[in-house]
């Protein structure tokens, strides 16, 4: 389906303003969550995995899988307003309950944690590195998300072995706690699930089908 056929209907118009809305207020209010959260008192998880290993900084590994699979994405949905359209909802749900899970358990970072220096992240909010946006892991529940939205099977590999080894790396370096990492996909698919369910029951025609 075209852009110009998409929005023949009226309803994909209201439903794409609608996603942009919302998600335009997330990426505003976001930042400022993170920078209480990283001002929060918390506490520091026993984590036996963790325990295991020294950490090991793979910060350049992990951003070029990071942003290489985004631009995938991109590319990908672009052309495709249904894939887009819900690209941008299911992932404005996903920071909407991050947001929730990261206020409901205040974790301090791993004791031995190697800080990931996220240039996005920090563009969007103060400039400073940020250690405790921790439960879930953010960037690996992105990367599965591509992954449940994406079609084509060659590209669904691409973001699942992305999100395998961008899950894997934020261990190796003591970022995240394995809970947060192990919890992620969980969130991403039920993201994926709810956003799907709403747009049937909301006969949203672009997304109806899916």
């Amino acid at each position: 389906m075209s852009w110009k056929e998409f929005f023949n209907n009226k309803k994909n118009i209201y439903v794409t303003v609608g996603t942009f809305t919302v998600l335009i207020v997330v990426l505003i209010f976001f930042p400022k969550f993170l920078a209480y959260v990283e001002v929060r008192q918390g506490i520091v998880l026993p984590d036996p995995v963790l325990n295991l290993f020294n950490p090991v900084d793979l910060t350049w590994l992990t951003f070029a899988l990071i942003y290489l699979s985004l631009l995938i994405a991109v590319i990908s949905f672009i052309p495709n307003p249904i894939m887009l359209v819900k690209a941008l909802q299911c992932y404005s749900l996903l920071v909407i309950i991050r947001t929730a899970a990261m206020y409901v358990t205040p974790f301090d970072a791993p004791a031995n944690i190697l800080p990931l220096n996220d240039p996005f992240v920090q563009l969007l909010g103060s400039g400073d590195i940020l250690t405790k946006d921790l439960f879930f892991s953010g960037h690996t529940a992105t990367l599965f998300l591509l992954f449940l939205l994406e079609e084509r099977k060659y590209l669904k590999v691409i973001f699942i072995i992305s999100t395998v080894v961008v899950g894997a790396s934020v261990l190796l370096q003591h970022v995240h706690y394995t809970i947060d990492v192990f919890a992620a996909p969980f969130f991403a698919y039920g993201s994926f699930r709810l956003v799907t369910i709403i747009n049937n029951k909301i006969s949203f025609s672009a997304i109806k089908n899916n």
